[in-house]
């Protein structure tokens, strides 16, 4: 690939995880609250712009697209939830989060049933909301690279991939044998209850995957809500699954709601499991066994009918074995497994995917799609990437950033 722009060979996978910042879009009728969330996100390196009310960010939005929009709650004219109402019913891309010193269930579920990725509690600490931000860039661009764009994007992938994807939640790109046995395998385990273990190499789609069971069973219109492990300590990750109440530790200033609470109706996603220590895996047991839990601070019990699935990128025996898993937890959570295989075994589908990664660029980009040549796209073909189809991602990006009208080549 040209040097001035793109490694000679694709970036390691390490490499590939430090994307640039996001661009945000700040929606809140206080202005002093609104700039002092810019600041904070500004200082990380993001874009940010702010709309004084949800009106002035749909207009916004109809010009510009966002990674994340944070939005208040409470707001003169049209409210925070009317806001991301509106965006239900819009190809708007952003992963959106709501602000409020006013949670209740009810609204955070409202919310997260709407799309939105997450809420946050006011007051916050800025770390707390740069760290709320960058994981929703990042569940955002790990979306990007799998979801086609639209119908036409799918049908490239061929007409047998695309009736198999057509009404059955986000469309998997590839052909290959391997996605058609996947697809297959996602079609049969769906419409059950029961608990799903997803396993594969890191950036292989496991989340992509998830949604896809969600989005085929009888759930589909309940909650999905999804938390992701290896960012949390153990304190913080606990009170994220059972939530907690006011003055259970240092910080806690309000009660807040788990995930599994709100995911009471639906489906619960927990992401490389492998990260919870094991004092927590056993109230996780409990869960999966009583279908109840008590948040930090009580001892009430909350019972919730909910569905989990389970994503690792480590041999959960492997782990069971070295002592770091508990082995009733694992078979309790591996009651159906699925494999999602690696890159470097369909790399018939990396055509499909470098095609749609240049269009969704191009887009962003508002620009013509970058153009490899036939040495470029051999050496896409040849290389094995260990980052899998977020690393090609990247790549794909990075070309289309920097190398504008130029073709892309190997040399």
């Amino acid at each position: 690939m040209i040097l001035s722009s793109v490694p000679e060979a694709p970036i390691r996978s390490d490499q590939a995880a430090h994307a640039p910042g996001g661009r945000v879009l700040v929606v809140d009728d206080h202005e002093e609250a609104r700039e002092s969330i810019a600041e904070i996100l500004r200082h990380s390196d993001h874009e940010v712009h702010c709309s004084p009310s949800a009106a002035e960010a749909l207009r916004r939005l109809d010009d510009e697209s966002y990674d994340v929009v944070l939005t208040d709650l409470n707001m003169p004219g049209m409210s925070g939830i009317e806001l991301i109402r509106h965006l239900e019913k819009r190809e708007h891309g952003a992963q959106i989060v709501m602000v409020t010193a006013y949670a209740s269930v009810a609204t955070a579920v409202e919310a997260m049933r709407r799309g939105a990725f997450d809420y946050i509690e006011k007051p916050f600490t800025a770390a707390k909301i740069e760290q709320l931000v960058a994981r929703a860039i990042e569940r955002g661009r790990m979306l990007d690279q799998r979801y086609a764009c639209d119908r036409t994007t799918t049908a490239t992938a061929g007409e047998a991939n695309s009736k198999a994807t057509e009404s059955s939640g986000p469309a998997m790109i590839g052909e290959s044998p391997v996605m058609a046995a996947l697809r297959e395998r996602i079609a049969q385990i769906a419409p059950t209850l029961e608990t799903v273990l997803i396993s594969g190499e890191s950036g292989t789609g496991k989340e992509l995957v998830a949604r896809a069971v969600h989005a085929q069973s009888e759930r589909a219109e309940s909650p999905l809500v999804s938390l992701n492990c290896p960012v949390l300590s153990a304190q913080l990750m606990e009170s994220e699954l059972f939530g907690h109440e006011r003055g259970a530790f240092t910080g806690a200033d309000a009660p807040r709601t788990g995930r599994f609470e709100l995911a009471d109706g639906g489906t619960i996603l927990l992401d490389e499991i492998t990260e919870i220590e094991l004092p927590l895996q056993a109230k996780l047991l409990r869960v999966l066994q009583e279908r109840s839990f008590e948040r930090v601070g009580t001892s009430r019990s909350i019972s919730v009918d909910v569905r989990v699935l389970a994503t690792t990128n480590r041999d959960l025996q492997d782990e069971v074995g070295e002592g770091r898993f508990r082995e009733d937890l694992y078979f309790r959570l591996a009651v159906v497994p699925l494999v999602v295989p690696p890159l470097r075994q369909r790399c018939e589908d990396i055509p499909l995917l470098v095609a749609h990664f240049k269009d969704h660029a191009a887009a962003r980009l508002q620009r013509d799609p970058v153009v490899f040549d036939s040495s470029a796209e051999q050496l896409l073909q040849d290389y094995r990437w260990p980052g899998n189809v977020r690393e090609l991602q990247n790549i794909v990006t990075r070309a289309s950033v920097l190398v504008g009208r130029d073709k892309v080549s190997a040399e």
